[in-house]
């Protein structure tokens, strides 16, 4: 009983970390978006949203080293570029966007302050956190995790428990791709990575705990995050469905989603939404500054200076962009998504995979490929869409941005094929 209860603690501070501004804002808004197409939408959204990001936990299980072990066996320069490249991003990104949303929702309502004030405070918190790490896991499973999945439960009990006059048609051409995309955004596949690398060390301060062990551990805790963040998704888009014609039209999604609380748990529901939103970003802001600490503090051999010289970068950081609006961050966040996450997704499945399937060869091959072939992808929100066109109708499935997919499918096939007759003729 003793060790389920630790899985569950640690299932729940992983839920926790992965559950922040994105994972909160995103999917009421396409609840709305969706209409009658929502299970499509949905479907798209767990794929990059749920499954990826826990393959990634499963994929620290098995390696259960740092970030820097996902592409070593591309090489070695290749991985200190990724890790680095993610680290800036998740703390210039996702980390900052936490305190915004937290400002625009739970804060601003209430006191009207400025939004200086809240993110100083936020990221103070974050820091105190932060530094206090040994402790980091057992206060957020224990304490923090309960009072989200209990409001959350709350408000989605009351919403798919309640029957809608209409519901606004779908606004997407393509639902599937639609919610896969936007499963981008909720930053779930780069946090596996980064808070995936958290729970690791984590584990590791336990000297007595066995390599199967904490490979156990990890592997269930990941698969009690995942069911949890299915379910929540699953209810919060359905939710918007429900209530999408109640919204005024071209609502933003902190809009939508202050006011699907408002309507299901009535005027006490904004207060209740507050917390929400203040918890959950506070964990993941948490997770991702623990995670980049952790990585610099390895690079600089196990230097504490390091660790904490981190933080504080990272905090400051997150003060300063915390400013900008969340709708801001959302937008300029899209070209480094298109860059780094098809980059993120071949290096979690590669890492899943068993040996055979997965050898050096195949990670140089299959990353190089998927690098190349998302460029397009990543330029259209660069430089003019148009001037990408004839380029874009030669690669399958460009025009929904994942013209990577197809080339890493195949150079993957080819290479093991090649292999494997190769070998079998030796």
């Amino acid at each position: 009983m003793h060790k389920n209860k630790e899985i569950l603690i640690i299932g729940f501070a992983l839920f926790s970390m992965f559950f922040g501004a994105g994972n909160l804002i995103l999917p009421p808004f396409l609840g709305v978006q969706s209409g009658e197409n929502w299970s499509l939408v949905t479907l798209g959204f767990f794929v990059t949203a749920v499954v990826i990001p826990i393959l990634g936990i499963m994929a620290h299980a098995k390696l259960q080293g740092t970030m820097f072990d996902f592409g070593k066996k591309v090489s070695p320069t290749f991985s200190l570029l990724y890790c680095l490249t993610v680290y800036v991003i998740s703390i210039a990104l996702p980390a900052p966007r936490t305190a915004s949303v937290t400002h625009e929702m739970a804060i601003a309502p209430f006191l009207g302050t400025s939004s200086i004030w809240t993110s100083l405070v936020y990221f103070l918190l974050v820091f105190l956190f932060v530094i206090n790490r040994s402790k980091i896991l057992n206060l957020i499973g224990k304490y923090l995790t309960p009072f989200i999945i209990i409001i959350l439960l709350a408000v989605i009990f009351v919403g798919v428990t309640t029957t809608p006059e209409t519901i606004n048609p779908t606004t997407f051409d393509t639902p599937f791709v639609s919610g896969l995309l936007e499963g981008y955004q909720t930053f779930d596949a780069i946090g596996a990575i980064v808070v995936g690398g958290v729970l690791v060390i984590s584990m590791n301060f336990n000297k007595n705990t066995s390599f199967q062990l904490k490979k156990e551990f990890i592997t269930k805790a990941g698969i009690v995050a995942g069911v949890g963040l299915l379910v929540i998704y699953a209810g919060l888009i359905y939710s918007g469905v429900l209530f999408s014609a109640s919204f005024a039209k071209g609502a933003t999604r902190t809009e939508i989603l202050s006011s699907l609380s408002t309507q299901t748990l009535g005027n006490v529901g904004t207060t209740f939404l507050s917390v929400l939103v203040a918890l959950a970003c506070f964990t993941t802001a948490i997770g991702i500054i623990t995670g980049t600490a952790d990585y610099f503090k390895g690079l600089f051999k196990n230097s504490q200076k390091a660790y904490v010289t981190t933080a504080i970068v990272s905090c400051v950081l997150g003060v300063l962009i915390g400013q900008f609006d969340v709708h801001y961050i959302i937008v300029i966040a899209l070209p480094a998504l298109m860059f780094i996450y098809p980059i993120t997704i071949i290096l979690i499945l590669l890492n899943v995979l068993p040996e055979k399937l997965a050898s050096p060869t195949i990670f140089k091959t299959v990353v190089g490929i998927t690098f190349l072939f998302s460029i397009p992808d990543f330029l259209k929100f660069i430089i003019n869409p148009e001037s990408l066109a004839g380029i874009q109708s030669y690669i399958p499935l460009s025009e929904f941005s994942l013209g990577w997919v197809l080339p890493a499918v195949i150079i993957f096939t080819i290479v093991n094929v090649f292999k494997y007759f190769t070998t079998k003729t030796s």
